[in-house]
This record gives structure tokens, sequence and C-alpha cells, in this order.
């Protein structure tokens, strides 16, 4: 893994290839590995970096004090993307909805073009049950680490207020058992990062304009949505393609919201033949 230092604190990430740049996200307490099974299956001839946002899952904490609010993740995902100079981004939205908001905040200047699965937008923050169960821990004392411990308990992770409504197919254990060391780990750094996140303020209204914003996102944009998904609702994925002006919508059946892990194939594939398109005038 590299490092790059931002404003905010060290990110690590992972690169790979050469060409145009493609910057893959990840979820809440998740990491880059999220993308393990699509990455080999993407095409050759791009760049693909894999950041590990400071969502519970990163290694190292972020300097005491920074803005790990939603706005303040936001403006992290550009940081990123300045501090590497990376210019002409297809940006990859999974699970956390919080990227989308960079035409909203005026920092997508980077970004050219964009594949949205399913994930968080409009008033869907928290999301669903899962996401719902993840801010009551986050108000309880200890909530976060005891929802870990859970999730490395196969019946309990496969249970709708967890991964039940995540993923269609049973998330490996090992997967799981990373994803959620940092924040069992005894850092309390990690912890501060991830409740500074879960507690900032949510406000309904402005959540579903920042998402709208998208209107002025010109550039080409798929929207890859799992239809048989009961936490980022199947009429999201229709309408965010809807208000893109250079959206185009596409499904990937029999997968839930973690379709990198359900369909790593399909998702590689369409991404692919996305990628791969000559862009319109």
């Amino acid at each position: 893994m590299r490092e790059i230092e931002l404003t905010a604190g060290v990110i690590a990430y992972d690169e790979v290839g050469s060409g145009p740049p493609v910057v893959l996200l990840h979820g809440l307490m998740m990491d880059h590995t999220l993308w393990d099974r699509v990455l080999p299956l993407l095409p050759e001839g791009f760049t693909y970096l894999r950041p590990v946002l400071p969502l519970g899952s990163h290694r190292r904490p972020m300097k005491p004090g920074a803005d790990l609010t939603l706005r303040g993740q936001v403006r992290l995902v550009a940081d990123f993307l300045d501090a590497l100079d990376l210019d002409g981004v297809t940006l990859v939205h999974t699970d956390w909805g919080g990227a989308l908001f960079l035409t909203a905040h005026g920092l997508d200047a980077r970004v050219a073009r964009q594949v949205i699965l399913p994930c968080e937008a409009f008033d869907n923050f928290p999301p669903g049950l899962p996401g719902k169960m993840v801010a009551l821990a986050a108000r309880m004392p200890g909530g976060l680490q005891m929802a870990a411990r859970q999730l490395r308990i196969g019946w309990l992770r496969r249970s709708p207020l967890m991964f039940g409504r995540m993923a269609r197919r049973p998330v490996p254990d090992d997967l799981v058992r990373r994803w959620t060391e940092p924040l069992l780990s005894g850092d309390p750094g990690i912890r501060r990062d991830l409740l500074a996140y879960c507690r900032g303020p949510l406000d309904k209204r402005e959540l579903v304009r920042d998402t709208e914003a998208l209107r002025k996102f010109t550039g080409e944009t798929l929207v890859l949505w799992s239809p048989d998904n009961r936490v980022m609702p199947p009429e999201h994925g229709h309408r965010l393609a809807e208000l893109l002006p250079a959206g185009r919508y596409a499904e990937v059946p029999d997968a839930y919201v973690l379709s990198t892990l359900d369909e790593p194939e399909t998702v590689a594939r369409e991404i692919g033949g996305f990628l791969t398109l000559r862009p319109s005038p």
C-alpha cells in the first residue's frame, strides 16, 4: 500500500496499472479489498486507485480535530484527487454515497466520468436497517465495537440488521475480520474517526438537494444498480440515471448492495465496457 498525506491526515491507497485514472471507493466499515474480486477482471490501459477512507476500517487514525463528518469526507475525496494530481478521473461509488456530493460542493473539476453502484443517495442516509443500526450503535458507549464483534459471527452477520440485506451471498469470514480489525484493535483514534462520521449532522433536505446537484455533472455516468435490493431503493438508481445529463442505467441481477462481492464478473464486465467506450463529444 502507498500513502499520501492530506490536510485531514495520511490516507493509504493501492495503485495498479497505467493510463487514465479510475478511483474505486468503498463503504462504511470496509476498505479497498471490497474490490479484490473485480479488480483482476477490469481492462488494462487504466490506473486503478483504491483509497482507504477513514470510515472505520482504516489502519491509521486521522489528525485530531479533522473534519470527518459527511461534508469533511467529501472534501477528503477531493483532496485525495488533488494531492495525486489526478485529472480525467472515472470515480466509482459503492455503498457510501458521500462522494456523489462533489458536484454540489464545487469539487468535481477532476472528475470526468462516474460509475454509481448501489449507494446512499437522496435522503437515504443512513441507508436501510443496516445503516440505522450503525447510527444507533454509534450513540451507545462501546456500541460500534459491539457491532464489529457481532459482524464476526456468521449467523448474526447474515441477519437483516447487518449484512443480510447487503450481500446476497455470505460475506467471507476473512474479509469481515480484516474490516473489523482496526475498530477492535484498541486504537482510540480509529473509533474517534468513525464516531465523528456517524455522529455528524444530516439534513434530509440538504441531502436531497446535494444529490440532485448531479444535474450539473455533464460527464458520462453509468448507474449500475441492483434491482433486488431493499437497502438502496431500486427507484433511486433510475432516478439518478434520469437526472444526470449523460447518465445511463444498467443492472446487476442476483446481487444486493455489495454487487462487487455477489456478482464480480457482471460488475467488471459492465464497468469495463463503460471504461473502454469512446466518450461522446
